[in-house]
Formats: structure tokens, C-alpha cells, sequence
């Protein structure tokens, strides 16, 4: 069945960075567009970013364009989510998502000093 595993979640000061990554298993990877999404506690999954199945068309929310890079490595079946210059606002659970509606359990991100 398919299964998401996310890692790399962890506190970091204001200004850090930080790497998620998500492996996969259960489905054809190289075939499956894949998302991160975050949320935080009272408010709604956010989407924050996505890739194509090949790695050449990604998107972002507009408030971490320029921050945050998504990526994969079809070889490896894992997506990664590259975030530069954290603020206390990217402080949420990050979920890495397989269209449709596969979860990931959820990596906790803390943006604090």
C-alpha cells in the first residue's frame, strides 16, 4: 500500500534552514506529481508546495516563494523540501502528500529562538 514517511522536522532558530524529506513506497513514484503541505493547530492544511512527476514544474504559496525549494530524486522515490530562511510563522506540521488524499504522518517544524 502507499506509504509516506516524512523526516528532517526539528527546531531551528529564526533565519535557519532546514530539509524535509518524504519516502515513498507502495506506488509508481516516478509516475506521481507530490505536494507539501503544513498546518498549523486551529487552522487549515496549507498547501505549500508542488512538483511534477519528472521534477521540471514546481509551484508555491506566496509566502515561501524564494524561501523554500521542493525537489525530488525519482532513483531514490524521495521528495524533499529545502526551507532557507525560516520564520517563526513556518512553524507547523508538514505533511507530504501523493494526490489522491495519501498522507504522510507529519513532521513537526518549530521556528523559535
Amino acid at each position: 500500500q502507499v506509504q509516506l514517511v516524512e523526516s528532517g522536522g526539528g527546531l531551528v532558530q529564526p533565519g535557519g534552514s532546514l530539509r524535509l524529506s518524504c519516502a515513498a513506497s507502495g506506488f509508481s513514484f516516478s509516475n506521481s506529481g507530490m505536494s507539501w503541505y503544513r498546518q498549523t493547530s486551529g487552522k487549515e492544511r496549507e498547501l505549500v508546495a508542488t512538483i511534477s512527476s519528472t521534477g521540471r514544474t514546481t509551484n508555491y504559496a506566496d509566502s515561501v516563494k524564494g524561501r523554500f525549494t521542493i525537489s525530488r530524486d525519482n532513483a531514490k522515490n524521495t521528495v524533499y523540501l529545502q526551507m532557507n530562511s525560516l520564520k517563526r510563522e513556518d512553524t507547523a506540521v508538514y505533511y507530504c502528500y501523493k494526490p489522491y488524499d495519501y498522507w504522510g504522518q507529519g513532521t513537526q517544524v518549530t521556528v523559535s529562538s
